[in-house]
């Protein structure tokens, strides 16, 4: 077992080395994150992060005539975490998704998602969402923001952990991950359309609307100083 411990240790090392990250990274991101009881415990530079969008997934999940859930996602997003190291509960989230970029894999429902029966997004391009509380919740957390959809406003829980820090590098600044789950009545944003099932009480289409926010940010790398600043 220790040979075995030992060997995973050596093969992370070799890889920061030959990566150019060095032995000082790789230790800093063993103090970063590491597991006592069960429990991540996490440390991150404070300061705002800006959604990855080549590594963040705003989806969702709707039932289709009680059979399955049919999933899409919004392809053209941004977003800031502003994180809080001292206090996570002081930080903050907003996003804003672009409804015309939705996207279900169908070219056919995606246009009638587009269209006065669902988004309607010629009249309401953008989805947002701006948090108002963030709280602790076990071992997760809970954030509590206004979501805007098609001209209503609601506010909305959504439940959350933050999965890890990674240091920054050459190129970029420190990284961190966050993944959530809530939720919602699309029926209280107004988007109403389908029935049920001929001589059932089965919906065509769920009324129950399944958000998945899976989210990477970065933050920005810090200019480098000129000689003498």
């Amino acid at each position: 077992m220790k040979r075995i411990f030992f060997a995973s240790v050596f093969a992370v090392a070799a890889f920061a080395f030959f990566a150019g990250t060095g032995t000082e990274a790789v230790d800093r991101q063993f103090a970063e994150r590491f597991v006592v009881n069960g429990e991540t415990i996490l440390q991150g530079n404070s300061g705002t992060y800006n959604f990855d969008k080549a590594h963040t997934f705003i989806g969702f999940k709707v039932r289709h005539m009680g059979l399955i859930e049919v999933p899409g996602f919004f392809r053209d997003f941004t977003g800031t975490v502003n994180y809080n190291e001292a206090d996570p509960s002081k930080s903050s989230v907003e996003f804003t998704a672009q409804m015309t970029s939705v996207d279900t894999g169908v070219e056919g429902r995606d246009n009638h998602l587009r269209n006065p029966d669902f988004f309607e997004v010629a009249k309401f391009p953008t989805m947002t969402f701006k948090s108002t509380k963030v709280e602790k919740k076990g071992k997760g957390w809970t954030v509590t923001g206004d979501l805007t959809m098609k001209g209503v406003t609601k506010s909305v829980a959504i439940p959350f952990n933050i999965t890890g820090f990674v240091p920054g590098n050459q190129r970029n600044g420190p990284r961190m991950g966050i993944t959530g789950e809530t939720t919602i009545n699309r029926r209280d944003f107004g988007v109403n359309y389908g029935g049920n099932l001929p001589g059932t009480n089965t919906p065509t289409i769920g009324d129950d609307v399944k958000v998945v926010l899976q989210i990477e940010a970065i933050q920005p790398k810090e200019a480098p100083k000129a000689p003498g600043e």
